[in-house]
């Protein structure tokens, strides 16, 4: 009987799962999105009940659509939006409150005062990240805080919190029936609660954030020695499945590029964009606007560090121009409409609807569009919006090159927007390096699919998994470096118009 590894991936805007076959091909899948909460600006909330009925539904559609047992996964790996924050009842399994999903900033009074009081560098070096509002800390304490009766409820041990990887495995292997709660190295790393070198919650941090110690997961290795636990069979598999691999999205999409040496690296173009390079074994505290945060850890083995530049918005950026413009009625239009003309017309687009997240990090940044004349027309807006990713990735990359040393000599590509060749082409002229797409462009799924199938066996090893990588295509760059130069300055340009809108 043909076996499978199942991939379940929740991300910001949908929950997909996905069937892969021994190759690393997907075999079957099914997504569905899930609605996003905006109940004051700058908040943004989901449902957790919401993402684990999503949940449900999605492996019980793929198995029937495939014709695929469940008894034919040989395990199942989770991959997830990280820094979203849940709290739940242990005793009931249901929510506390909405989860605060990573783009949030309701914290932002909270941050600077901490930033105040001994800058926005003072973990850094322990938990390898600023003080922001991006990460999970901040969005515990606000919960316990402004949820009656939630603190004291915590501190009795009644309340646990996890990112959602927690929350999936908790409810995949029986919730309050014993369900695992865990949450991997990668994504605790995310919180602002983990040291990067102890890999294990801190003290410290904990009386900073006032995160009560008894509410928090067990921190689990990426890619196990053996599962961490088993699917409930009264759940969606209706049998007992391994869950045996754990990844944060990006770091999932770095370990389903293949990128297992030190320097390789990948950008994930999804809601947000996130550029991640493989450091190796060395801890590199960036000083140039960089995160530093957990790539993956095998078993028991020395853990591996990555780079990171986030982008908070990119993909989303495409939504919010179909959405609350209307301008395309589908994302895929928005290549037709920007095609449509021959550049942006001088219209510069800085998404900064959250702040402004790698490498500047100003939570007082807000969205702007520059450059706009009569000559202006809806396809000009579109090709800025998808300039303004291309433009924020150069910024990323150069970041990345100044505090590893090593040249970019090609990146390799993947999540949603990749299929937009437009974009793809403009990225490879404004970094004058080649951009490399990969014929499995699911690597987030795939990531956590490699995990886990490698803790059961599925899969021998890393090299295993390298030889399965394929490219689909590439765009090198065409764009003259005048051009080049005109557009990053204009870019700078409008970088600084976004800043100091929103008085800290």
């Amino acid at each position: 009987m043909r076996q499978y590894i199942g991939a379940l991936d929740q991300g910001t805007t949908s929950t997909r799962f996905i069937l892969f076959d021994e190759t690393g091909s997907p075999a079957s899948w099914t997504q569905v999105e899930h609605k996003q909460y905006y109940p004051k600006p700058g908040w943004v909330e989901h449902d957790p009940e919401e993402i684990i009925n999503n949940t449900s539904r999605v492996i019980r559609e793929t198995l029937q659509k495939s014709g695929i047992s469940a008894g034919q996964l040989a395990a199942l790996g989770i991959t997830n939006q990280r820094e979203t924050t849940v709290l739940w009842d242990r005793r009931t399994g249901k929510p506390c409150a909405r989860a605060l999903v990573w783009q949030d900033t309701r914290t932002t009074e909270m941050i600077n005062r901490l930033t105040a009081d001994g800058g926005a560098n003072r973990f850094r070096d322990k938990t390898g990240l600023p003080l922001a509002t991006y990460f999970s800390a901040s969005k515990i304490a606000w919960l316990l805080d402004n949820v009656e009766g939630l603190r004291r409820s915590a501190e009795k041990g009644d309340v646990l919190f996890g990112t959602i990887d927690s929350w999936l495995l908790w409810n995949l292997t029986g919730g309050p029936k014993g369900g695992v709660h865990g949450i991997d190295v990668t994504n605790a790393s995310r919180t602002m609660l983990m040291d990067l070198k102890t890999l294990a919650w801190d003290d410290e941090l904990l009386e900073v954030f006032r995160v009560p110690r008894q509410i928090l997961p067990e921190i689990l290795s990426s890619v196990p020695t053996e599962p961490y636990g088993y699917t409930d069979k009264a759940g969606p598999l209706g049998t007992e499945v391994p869950v045996a691999g754990i990844l944060g999205d990006q770091q999932a999409a770095l370990f389903g590029q293949a990128c297992f040496e030190p320097g390789s690296s990948k950008n994930t173009y999804g809601t947000g964009c996130f550029l991640l390079q493989n450091t190796g074994t060395d801890l590199v505290h960036s000083k140039y606007g960089l995160l530093t945060t957990v790539a993956y850890r095998r078993g028991t083995e020395e853990v591996v560090y990555a780079l990171e530049g986030s982008i908070a918005v990119a993909g989303s950026l495409v939504q919010w121009l179909r959405d609350n413009m209307g301008l395309i009625q589908s994302s895929s239009e928005i290549e037709t409409l920007a095609s449509s003309v021959e550049d942006s017309g001088g219209v510069y687009f800085v998404p900064a609807f959250s702040g402004l997240f790698a490498p500047h990090w100003r939570s007082d940044a807000r969205g702007v569009i520059t450059g706009l004349t009569g000559y202006a027309k809806a396809g000009h807006v579109a090709r800025a919006v998808l300039e303004a990713t291309a433009f924020q990735t150069r910024e990323i990359v150069q970041a990345m090159e100044k505090d590893s040393g090593i040249v970019s000599r090609g990146m390799k590509v993947d999540g949603g927007m990749v299929v937009n060749e437009l974009l793809m082409q403009f990225q490879a002229d404004i970094l004058d390096i080649p951009v490399i797409r990969p014929k499995v462009t699911e690597t987030t799924a795939l990531g956590a699919a490699y995990a886990a199938g490698l803790t059961v066996g599925f899969w021998k090893d890393l090299e295993e998994l390298s030889r399965h990588w394929e490219e689909d295509k590439h765009w090198t760059s065409f764009m003259s470096k005048e051009i080049r130069e005109e557009k990053l300055s204009l870019w700078n340009k409008a970088v600084e118009r976004a800043m100091g809108w929103v008085s800290e």
